[in-house]
């Protein structure tokens, strides 16, 4: 079997070339080697390539950044992933794609289910929300893993911020009115291979299409995700941390309150997910592992 990871350099894209070993044969690109704002370069590459499963990790994931480039959000989120859908369906592959908790507004008091209404607040929630209704009206093979408040050892997340911040900061002040699941970038990597190892074969996955939801098991804020971090670090500074308002700590692009999304769908089809805090003790030590 032929797999094609895009978006190879990215915190789930690194995690994927790892957990698909062995798998089948593995093509991962990133976007020096495949530019995805341009169609053209897209249907080019897929179809020289002909892979039967795409895993599409790549992503505009500056949140912030996209409410002033409002233009390539949507070119990288929605307009890319269809040109992929499209071209997956013509050679009768499956489409991985990754979403997130931002397709929602937050206003739900529990966890969000995947039929559930869809409001995004940001540009960069919009823009991914077109991109999975772009995937969907293809038409094809395709699954679509919604995934929350991803972090890891590369790129640039909340864990790697904190760690850095640590290092000059005496006290940091964290939101504490935003609740999600904390999701390791090797838990989603991880579950994508069990999906496609335990699938069997093509047609099983084209029958399990849909969305689903795949984060951590739990949920926490980011006040209280910071205090686990530290609680569990193997750093010499750990500074006091003290919870603030969204009110207090103002972004351009605003923010779910309530992150929360039910991952029964996906447990019930494909198993079960560790417990956020499970999973960051496990890259917290896997951190302390590759600076030994």
């Amino acid at each position: 079997m032929r797999l094609l990871v895009l978006g190879r350099s990215g915190q789930v894209g690194c995690a994927l070339t790892q957990s698909l070993h062995g798998l089948g044969e593995l093509i991962a690109l990133d976007r020096a080697q495949l530019n995805l704002a341009s169609a053209d370069a897209i249907r080019t590459a897929l179809r020289e390539l002909q892979p039967q499963i795409i895993i599409n990790a790549a992503a505009y994931t500056a949140v912030d950044a996209a409410e002033s480039d409002e233009a390539t959000a949507f070119q990288i989120n929605a307009e890319a992933p269809r040109v992929i859908a499209e071209e997956s369906e013509r050679l009768g592959a499956t489409l991985i794609h990754y979403s997130t908790d931002y397709v929602f507004d937050g206003g739900k008091q529990g966890a969000c289910l995947e039929d559930d209404a869809t409001a995004p607040l940001s540009v960069y929630g919009q823009s991914k929300l077109a991109g999975e209704q772009a995937i969907a009206d293809v038409g094809g093979s395709h699954l679509i893993l919604r995934t929350s408040w991803v972090y890891g050892l590369q790129g640039k997340n909340f864990l790697l911020t904190m760690l850095k911040l640590a290092e000059t900061r005496d006290e940091l002040a964290i939101v504490d009115d935003q609740i999600g699941a904390p999701t390791w970038a090797v838990t989603i990597a991880d579950a994508t291979a069990a999906i496609i190892r335990d699938s069997g074969e093509l047609a099983q996955l084209a029958a399990l299409s849909g969305v689903y939801h795949l984060c951590a098991g739990g949920y926490t804020s980011w006040f209280g995700f910071a205090q686990t971090i530290f609680s569990h670090a193997s750093i010499h500074r750990k500074p006091k941390l003290r919870p603030i308002s969204t009110a207090e700590y103002p972004t351009p692009a605003q923010r779910p309150r309530n992150s929360r999304l039910n991952t029964d769908k996906f447990r019930h089809a494909f198993g079960d997910l560790p417990a956020w805090d499970d999973a960051l003790q496990a890259c917290l030590q896997e951190r302390l592992g590759s600076s030994a």
